[in-house]
């Protein structure tokens, strides 16, 4: 089968670190769920959002609320 003609795969992409400090303060300035943040921005993966929140963000994601 050409190549041409194989659906794409899903690709990891990288984001800037300038990038994920903006979508990570819109979601702790509560502008934007990290759902929405996720859909907004296009971004694939379930729990990047999360992940960038709690290694970036300000607030203490350790102890549930």
């Amino acid at each position: 089968m050409n190549n041409s003609l194989r659906k794409k795969k899903r690709t990891q992409r990288d984001y800037n670190l300038g990038f994920k400090l903006a979508v990570v303060s819109q979601v702790e300035k509560g502008d934007l769920t990290y759902k929405q943040a996720q859909k907004k921005y296009s971004i694939q993966g379930r729990s990047t959002v999360l992940v960038w929140l709690r290694k970036h963000g300000t607030l203490d994601w350790s102890k549930p609320s």
